[in-house]
């Protein structure tokens, strides 16, 4: 009987299992892990003149002083409005451009060519390494440097799976931002001219947040 009882009990798990399996499509996007996955992959969204209006419009009512005290943004707007609209360019020929905020930091990805990247030699012995057309990814943050100037502070660059060191990234964004750089800029750091009353902003929840007066009603 002690057998009987064991035998019953392997089935009983062994159908629990099938069931589960047969079923799994209804409770595995639950567990922590896929659902976490299945964020991330959602907030890309691809770089473009119209959400380079958006993020500019969201941008200049910030100096509308009857209007509200924050502007939200999506990443590809922020970062379509750096790219597009700010007079900051992708290496030419660089397309499937996306944007995200994951966790606190603005994430841009594009397949570049990189010839012309390497040929300048900011990429040192890694432009060896590459391809014609390489995936590129740019993870920093977007911040105030003082009223009219903000940043996009590149802290991190993959080219296909390599990490690109610290040290090259200021070359690389040479590459990237021609543009005049004002005192005080960081050497890895792509220049973005931005209203006098944006004085704040914040990265979470696949958001960006901007402030004409910081959070709490505080001015600077």
């Amino acid at each position: 009987m002690r057998c009987l009882g064991r035998v019953g009990c392997l089935l009983l798990v062994l159908v629990l299992v099938a069931a589960l399996w047969l079923t799994r499509d209804k409770w595995l996007h639950y567990l922590p892990g896929s659902h976490q996955k299945a964020t991330v992959e959602q907030v890309w969204e691809p770089l473009s003149p119209a959400a380079a209006a958006r993020g500019q419009q969201a941008i200049e009512s910030l100096s509308n002083g009857r209007g509200p005290v924050f502007a939200s943004l999506k990443g590809a707007e922020l970062a379509s409005y750096v790219f597009l609209r700010a007079g900051v360019s992708l290496p030419e020929a660089s397309d499937s451009a996306q944007a995200a905020v994951i966790d606190s930091a603005l994430y841009v990805r594009a397949i570049v060519p990189m010839k012309a990247v390497a040929a300048s030699g900011a990429l040192g012995p890694l432009g060896g390494l590459l391809n014609d057309r390489e995936p590129l990814t740019l993870a920093g943050t977007f911040h105030v440097i003082r009223p009219g100037l903000s940043v996009f502070q590149v802290r991190q660059v993959k080219l296909r799976d390599f990490s690109v060191p610290s040290k090259l990234i200021p070359r690389l964004i040479q590459q990237i931002d021609r543009s005049p750089r004002p005192a005080g800029v960081p050497a890895d750091a792509i220049v973005v001219k931005t209203p006098t009353a944006l004085v704040d902003v914040r990265m979470a929840n696949h958001r960006i947040t901007l402030y004409r007066t910081a959070p709490g009603g505080s001015t600077p």
